[in-house]
């Protein structure tokens, strides 16, 4: 049995809040956060006692990472987070008590060593701004060692979890992700494991013309033709934050090493020590069965795996990436680009609502053809080229991020996200960038 405890109470004024040891009674752990927290002059909306279950440490450190949230909600409205074996849904409570079914997935992924409770606090921002609209699953299939497996063993976890949850939600008809770090690349596997295409069936009476897709058929033809699909979904936004799309090998695609090729050298030599098969995936040192590194066989269709098919089926495809102080993810490899892509300048861009995002830019087909155009006849310098070439067949949006004058920015990598509020507020202008962006 597991019982929820509240003391729910709003502060109006800045406060600090310390807590007891946890006091263990049966199945029930009762606790308030034993760590100072500082909030500002906003006061925050709802803080309160929580609860573990006989999960123990894991559950424990889940609920302790949850935070008291300083954006108010309306009055009357509620988040509910329901936790399930694979995760987290949060979703509007009023709705569900009417028995209003939202329409629209939001599949959120952790990267290494994370968990659910990592987009914590993006999820309530979701549901608070969208709240008849949208379902949050934070995925909790690949978390804490589990994130040592690889990208394909954990890509194959995602895939299945997926599929489960959509059948607690039956009434979703659309699906979109939203993942961080190695979170991304796990989320681009999943999708090319999911990925449907197009079913063109003959019906009778029909010309045989209308089973071929071409640009000016009728629009008797176009009803005998299924759209395609990630896991029988529509899908719609593809999200990644700070995600090493071209790996972490070399060329200071992990900041930490300063771009020593000692250093360098080292790690590539070393990573599946620390980071086990992830990390021969994450430096491309993956030789499974003679085949290509897993990240270079990831950007085109491979065998039954539809990855860039998948890719192509998104609406928008978008990728948050920290220009500076990322010492886990380098800029280039986050953000699709080469390095004379970079911005040189202009990263001074203020906006007074969302002041961390120095750089918009907006990738169309137009731009991707003048790209290939340059490039043709040119031999390919390097693994790093030929994954570039291969994502970029598709156009993404490439938002660039500056803490620059935050006192969070020696942590990023992490306040890019928001993992956790009170030492990663400073992010959240960049999730309600990507809310207000986001499509439905």
């Amino acid at each position: 049995m597991i019982t929820k405890i509240k003391q729910p109470f709003k502060p109006k004024i800045p406060i600090s809040i310390t807590t007891s040891v946890p006091q263990l009674s049966g199945s029930v752990l009762s606790f308030f956060s034993k760590s100072k927290s500082r909030f500002d002059n906003k006061g925050v909306n709802n803080c309160r006692l929580l609860w573990v279950d006989e999960k123990g440490e894991m559950e424990l450190l889940r609920k302790l990472s949850r935070g008291c949230f300083r954006n108010s909600l309306k009055k009357g409205q509620k988040v509910k987070i329901e936790s399930v074996n694979d995760g987290e849904d949060v979703f509007d409570a009023a709705s569900a008590r009417a028995k209003l079914q939202p329409e629209h997935l939001v599949v959120m992924v952790n990267g290494l060593v994370g968990s659910s409770a990592d987009w914590r606090y993006a999820a309530e921002q979701f549901v608070k701004r969208l709240p008849e609209k949208i379902v949050v699953h934070c995925s909790e299939c690949n978390y804490s060692m589990l994130t040592f497996d690889g990208v394909d063993r954990m890509g194959e976890r995602l895939a299945k979890e997926v599929e489960d949850v959509i059948k607690r939600w039956p009434g979703v008809r659309k699906i979109s992700f939203v993942a961080h770090s190695l979170g991304g690349l796990v989320a681009r596997y999943a999708i090319g494991r999911l990925y449907e295409p197009p079913v063109q069936t003959e019906v009778a009476g029909l010309n045989r013309s209308c089973l071929v897709r071409e640009e000016n058929v009728s629009d008797q033809c176009h009803k005998q033709s299924s759209e395609e699909t990630v896991a029988g979904l529509e899908p719609v936004n593809f999200i990644t934050v700070a995600t090493p799309h071209l790996g972490s090998r070399g060329h200071k695609q992990l900041p930490l090493l300063c771009g020593l090729p000692l250093l360098e050298k080292g790690a590539l030599q070393t990573a599946h020590w620390i980071a086990g098969r992830s990390g021969k995936h994450l430096f491309l040192t993956d030789k499974d069965n003679g085949k290509p590194p897993l990240l270079l066989r990831m950007v085109n269709d491979s065998d039954d795996l539809m990855f860039m098919s998948g890719l192509r089926s998104f609406k928008r495809r978008v990728a948050y990436a920290n220009a500076n102080y990322d010492h886990v993810v380098g800029w280039r490899t986050s953000s699709i680009r080469r390095q004379d892509e970079l911005p040189k300048s202009n990263l001074q861009i203020k906006d007074q609502k969302y002041p961390h995002i120095v750089n918009v830019e907006q990738e169309t087909t137009l731009d991707i053809n003048h790209k290939l155009s340059s490039l043709e006849g040119k031999k390919m310098a390097d693994l790093e080229e030929e994954m570039i070439e291969g994502l970029t067949q598709v156009p993404w949006e490439r938002i660039d991020v500056s803490f620059h004058e935050s006192r969070q920015r020696y942590v990023a990598h992490n306040t890019i996200q928001v993992k956790t509020y009170w030492l990663n507020s400073d992010g959240a202008d960049v999730i309600e960038h990507m809310i207000d962006n986001f499509l439905l």
